[in-house]
């Protein structure tokens, strides 16, 4: 199923109140946002040139440490990428163990491919795991079967640079997938990257045709990915906060399953009833179709703590 967080717009149809009344914490995106630049007015005005995208693809490289032998692309969006990648191979059995993020299954499935759990012709797996945050252990070489491809999202993976796989890109076969608007808060710019073995990345190249990213996009992550300091505090400050929603979330008698610190997973007795009770309060919150029990949050911006722990204190 193609769920996924957001809608705020129907949250409100359903529950009252106006769009801008509510708080959504249902999606993973960083409530703190990095700076827009000042645009030159040609970032809107001319077609993107081949500099300004070098430079994009430079500051990519030296943010994430992207080894040498590997190709980078930016796209419009990792779920661009999603929906391209299973068109670069005739259609076969892929590997995706749930629950997980479930645009993968689904664009693979568009495209006549086989889900399975097993051995497979192409496996996928999410780095941390979308919605519990686990992240995938690599195999052992003897259990590491022939794949034609294997494809790593790192859609939420820079809160955890340590964690990051991009040391595989270096490999035959794989293509590590990264989000611009989750770490940074811009989801609305469009922007995601894919970086792997260079035969693969030119066959999703050819797919996205020329300019596919917006000039305002590469001028912003250009920046942003150069900025150093910014990131450091970033991650800093999503893991106090992360901490603190997990404090108000157990006293109010959830228990943690996982996540990482743009988003966090919570067993509770009824998903729904909670739901409920948030959207009363104009916060809006992501159940799963696979269980009656996880609720995910997303985290508050600074100025939002006192009403998301005045609703979680009247939770019955």
């Amino acid at each position: 199923m193609r769920d996924h967080g957001g809608g705020v717009d129907a949250a409100a149809a359903q529950f009252g109140g106006e769009r801008g009344d509510w708080i959504d914490l249902s999606t993973g995106i960083n409530p703190a946002p990095y700076p827009l630049p000042r645009f030159d007015p040609d970032c809107w005005t001319a077609l993107p040139d081949r500099a300004a995208y070098t430079q994009l693809v430079n500051a990519a490289r030296a943010f994430w440490q992207i080894p040498e032998s590997a190709s980078i692309i930016a796209a419009p969006g990792a779920s661009a990428l999603i929906a391209r990648l299973p068109a670069i191979h005739p259609p076969g059995r892929v590997q995706i163990n749930g629950p997980t993020y479930n645009e993968h299954a689904a664009s693979y499935s568009d495209h006549g491919w086989t889900i399975v759990t097993d051995r497979a012709d192409v496996r996928v797996v999410v780095h941390p795991n979308n919605p519990d945050g686990r992240l995938w252990q690599t195999p052992d070489a003897d259990d590491d079967w022939a794949l034609t491809m294997t494809v790593i999202d790192e859609s939420f993976c820079d809160v955890m640079p340590e964690a990051s796989l991009i040391d595989h890109t270096a490999r035959r076969g794989t293509i590590v997938l990264k989000s611009f608007g989750k770490f940074w808060g811009l989801a609305g710019l469009r922007l995601g990257f894919a970086i792997g073995d260079p035969d693969l990345i030119a066959q999703l190249d050819r797919r996205l045709g020329p300019w596919a990213v917006s000039g305002p996009a590469i001028a912003t992550a250009t920046q942003a990915l150069r900025d150093a300091d910014w990131a450091e505090a970033t991650r800093a400050r999503l893991t106090r906060d992360a901490a603190r929603l997990d404090a108000a979330m157990i006293a109010c008698g959830a228990s943690v399953v996982g996540g990482t610190t743009l988003f966090r997973l919570y067993d509770t007795a009824n998903a729904e009833r909670w739901q409920r009770h948030l959207a009363s309060h104009r916060i809006w919150s992501r159940r799963f179709p696979y269980s009656e029990r996880w609720l995910r949050l997303g985290l508050p911006a600074s100025t939002q703590w006192d009403r998301i722990e005045t609703a979680l204190a009247t939770i019955a």
